[in-house]
């Protein structure tokens, strides 16, 4: 018999690396039994990276998911796992150390036993309290090797990161191909390196299958002395997912390995259930280009799981660059020509941002920088002319240190702002909280929850887990799934789209027949502009921008009517959540402010991030538009200057 290798279910991730949801929670209960009859896996990963905001979004309770959905596998003996960012915790921006530490105490109570901790630039001291804080919590603590390719990723380097964990305190390695693009013999130089220096150190084989390595690299990772390899399975292996269960099986056993018989009916049914999943409502949620593999990502090596936000965020520019090209008379462009300008882009500016691994969230920045740039080069503009705070924050440090340096011309940007590079420890910029949000929380009157779950979700996901909690999100996801339905169904809707979406701890249960327009433009001697509309309940905002300290930004859209001359209409260059300010710190521009070509006037919230708009030319501010906190369109005229 040859020498035994075992599999992990990544049934999370599977979800996530096609589209933007994951099942209800009754739902994955549903699937958790034939799971474990399957009787192949050892592991399945059931939570963390994006699934408990994703539970907020469409208005489920995340603590009652997370421990309904490891309870059947904790009872069969089988090891869950969860992915977690380091710095950024469960979320996408960086997370307070308390917040952090209660979060591995919190997770192995409801049932998660491994915690898969990775930093997105491969900065290894931001993982040091993941890993002290996973062992003081109990739980088995894994670092990550996030893999990449470029000339400075190479397998020396990845051998000495992983002695570096490991000195750390990192229990186990994952090698963690999130784009599939780690070349198999690499993959296999890099495990044999690692298990030569630490015999005993379990090593996991995460790779998506998006270019088309993942099944020989799986191979080499197991020859190579891996113990685990991570799988998907139908209807969602393959394409921005995972290699399937049943090729890595049979591949495996044919190279002598030992697994576990599969339980094919078993398998059947999770297959049968997984896709009247898909049915039922996530399947609105999965574009169909992330289930088909695509070797032109070897190129710019952009993650699976991100190519399902990625898509979305496509239709909509491409939207807005033919119309621009409309006006101008020029050739339109089609989805497949801006997705090459789009590749083409990324290999151009990751270099220029110091090649940072592309994974969430950095994967996101690269990205959205590279898809500003080639909308504003479209529309006439220069590259680089605009980049979200979070990317500058990435740039000058404060995520930790990149690999490579950044290109001279974004050097030059930085210096001309006045912005500084940060040399210390990241985790410093973020305080502890968690005495303010448990203060908030009984100013509310909420619970804090069993082991106190319910005030770490609110620390951890501020603005989901209020619209959570007045039942904002669950509307809000009714009305786009209503909307989606429809336009599957060419067009033919009703006042309400029923969705059985289990819900707690909420104070309202809207459904889509509910929903009423709260603004709209209108006309008025040929000048546009946009209003508020109440229906008498509470219209608030819950927004990651507040206003501004000794400032409120206008609660109405603010207008100076005694204007004459021309005047200079400020288009929002993408869509998103408009702001005045960014934080609590910052002074929000008035009506009546003369501001200076550069100067930042406001922000758009916007693809993950926080964009800042620049104005492209001086003058007063004699009208504002829109109201801190709205959705607006791109294009879409918010501000007027004379």
């Amino acid at each position: 018999m040859g020498k035994e290798i075992k599999l992990s279910l990544v049934y999370r991730d599977m979800w996530q690396s096609s589209g933007k949801y994951l099942p209800r929670v009754d739902q994955l209960v549903r699937v958790a039994q034939p799971i474990i009859d399957m009787g192949v896996f050892s592991r399945v990963e059931t939570n963390g990276g994006g699934f408990e905001q994703i539970c907020l979004l469409y208005g489920e309770n995340p603590n009652k998911a997370v421990r309904e959905w490891t309870t059947p596998f904790n009872k069969a003996g089988i090891q869950t796992h969860m992915l977690e960012r380091g710095l950024n915790g469960i979320r996408m921006s960086p997370v307070p150390s308390d917040v952090r530490k209660m979060m591995f105490q919190l997770k192995k109570k409801q049932g998660t036993d491994i915690a898969r901790s990775f930093d997105g630039l491969n900065y290894a001291p931001n993982l040091q309290k993941s890993f002290q804080y996973a062992r003081e919590g109990g739980m088995i603590a894994q670092g990550c090797l996030c893999i990449t390719f470029s000339p400075v990723h190479t397998v020396d380097y990845y051998i000495k990161l992983a002695d570096t964990l490991i000195d750390y305190g990192a229990e186990e390695i994952c090698i963690k191909d999130m784009a599939g693009i780690g070349r198999p013999v690499s993959v296999g130089k890099m495990i044999k390196g690692i298990k030569e220096r630490h015999p005993n150190t379990i090593v996991q084989y995460h790779g998506h299958s998006t270019p088309g390595f993942s099944v020989a690299t799986s191979l080499e990772a197991a020859r190579a002395g891996a113990d685990y390899i991570d799988v998907g399975m139908e209807p969602l292996s393959y394409g921005t997912g995972h290699a399937d269960l049943l090729t890595i099986h049979e591949m495996l056993r044919d190279a002598g390995f030992s697994l576990p018989d599969i339980n094919m009916d078993a398998y059947m049914e999770v297959r049968s259930l997984t896709q009247e999943f898909i049915d039922d409502f996530l399947g609105y949620y999965i574009n169909q280009r992330n289930r088909k593999m695509n070797p032109l990502l070897i190129g710019p090596g952009l993650p699976g799981g991100m190519m399902g936000s990625l898509m979305a965020d496509l239709e909509n520019n491409l939207k807005s660059i033919n119309k621009f090209k409309t006006k101008k008379g020029l050739p339109l462009l089609s989805q497949d020509e801006l997705l090459i300008k789009l590749f083409d882009e990324v290999k151009y500016t990751w270099p220029r941002f110091g090649y940072p691994p592309l994974v969430t969230p950095y994967s996101q920045y690269v990205k959205n920088a590279s898809l500003m740039n080639v909308i504003q080069m479209e529309k006439g503009k220069k590259r680089f002319s605009m980049i979200d705070e979070n990317t500058w924050g990435m740039l000058m440090g404060k995520s930790g240190k990149l690999p490579g340096p950044i290109g001279e011309e974004l050097q030059a940007m930085a210096d001309a702002e006045g912005r500084e590079k940060f040399e210390g420890n990241p985790q410093d910029l973020y305080p502890d909280e968690l005495p303010k949000f448990r203060q908030q929380m009984e100013e509310k009157g909420w619970e804090l929850g069993q082991d106190e779950e319910e005030l770490f979700e609110f620390a951890m996901h501020p603005p989901q887990y209020e619209d959570f909690k007045s039942g904002k999100a669950k509307e809000k996801f009714n009305k786009d799934l209503a909307a989606r339905k429809a336009k599957a169904n060419g067009g033919a809707t009703s006042a309400a789209v029923p969705v059985p979406v289990a819900v707690s701890n909420t104070s309202t249960q809207a459904t889509a027949a509910s929903f009423q327009p709260k603004s709209m433009w209108i006309d008025v001697d040929g000048e546009r502009f946009k209003v508020s509309v109440s229906y008498g309940e509470d219209d608030t905002t819950t927004s990651p921008l507040p206003p501004s300290k000794g400032e409120s930004p206008s609660a109405a859209p603010v207008q100076k009517v005694s204007t004459s001359g021309p005047m200079i209409n400020v288009e929002s260059p993408l869509e998103g959540k408009f702001f005045l300010t960014k934080s609590s710190a910052d002074k929000a521009v008035k009506v009546g402010d003369v501001v200076k070509e550069g100067d930042t006037i406001f922000y758009v919230e916007s693809m993950k991030v926080i964009n800042a708009v620049k104005a492209d030319e001086g003058g007063e501010i004699v009208e504002i538009l829109v109201n801190h906190g709205d959705d607006i369109e791109e294009d879409d005229v918010v501000m007027r200057l004379k």
